[in-house]
């Protein structure tokens, strides 16, 4: 009796299992309708996620280069050669812990901004804005050395390129607040306005699993940020942004011919 019990009950959880896994896996016939994205992961990044991250980054810098007040400068947005951004980075203590900080990066290659790239923040110091334990990150860089440091995607920031924090206001003469040989300049915001944001000894690195996440394959870092991966369609909507807020040439003469 025990046996015919055990046996009708293994039965049951095998017959249960695989109605969860049709569930989980629709038919054929199921698919041919369904227009639903399919969701990749890889360890504990997945494409929703990561395109959410794209999607935040794009706001953030709108909303760091449309501001009134506390705005990048013309001279910078036009010269910058690629942009980093971190979304809700998080700090802890007196000092800012870059631990689990993940960001989005593109660079500028003959007036069109590249695919997006991944990267991982860790480490380094952050005093400016003690307390608070999310700040969103903008790095931009000003030069061809700091263009070369990210490309090489492995590099600290204020230790193997210089770092300062960038200068707020339209005019371009503000620009002049930073040294010229000045690689990268940085800003960030916590709670209403961005600042100028000293950053230092934070390490950036490749976001492998991002990667893999969002382009279903491994693709070399210094690949996506150079041009010689074409951009995906849900990528496009950044990199145009992009173009616009960095007053690239080719946005600026495809927004005068829409006017006339």
């Amino acid at each position: 009796m025990k046996k015919y019990w055990a046996t009708g009950v293994a039965s049951l959880l095998m017959f249960a299992g695989l109605a969860i896994a049709q569930d989980a896996q629709p038919s054929s016939a199921q698919d041919s309708g369904n227009t639903a994205k399919v969701e990749k992961v890889h360890g504990n990044q997945n494409s929703g996620g990561v395109e959410g991250r794209i999607t935040k980054a794009e706001q953030i810098i709108d909303q760091l280069t449309d501001a009134k007040d506390s705005a990048i400068p013309e001279k910078i947005l036009k010269d910058a050669k690629c942009v980093a951004i971190i979304p809700s980075m998080v700090k802890g203590g007196f000092v800012f812990g870059a631990e689990h900080g993940r960001g989005v990066a593109s660079c500028r290659m003959n007036g069109r901004w590249s695919t997006p790239a991944f990267f991982t923040a860790t480490g380094g110091t952050w005093g400016a804005q003690i307390g608070v334990q999310g700040i969103d990150l903008v790095m931009v860089f000003r030069n061809q050395e700091g263009a070369d440091k990210l490309l090489s995607g492995n590099f600290k920031v204020g230790g193997d390129v210089s770092a300062a924090a960038g200068p707020i206001g339209r005019d371009a003469s503000a620009s002049t607040d930073v040294k010229a040989a000045t690689a990268i300049v940085t800003y960030s915001r916590a709670k209403g306005a961005f600042i100028g944001a000293t950053l230092d000894g934070v390490a950036i690195r490749p976001d492998k699993d991002s990667t893999i996440a969002f382009y279903g394959r491994e693709i070399d870092f210094k690949d996506l940020l150079t041009g010689k991966v074409a951009t995906t369609a849900n990528a496009r909507p950044f990199t145009r942004a992009l173009g616009k807020d960095f007053r690239d040439i080719r946005a600026e003469e495809a927004t005068d011919a829409a006017a006339h």
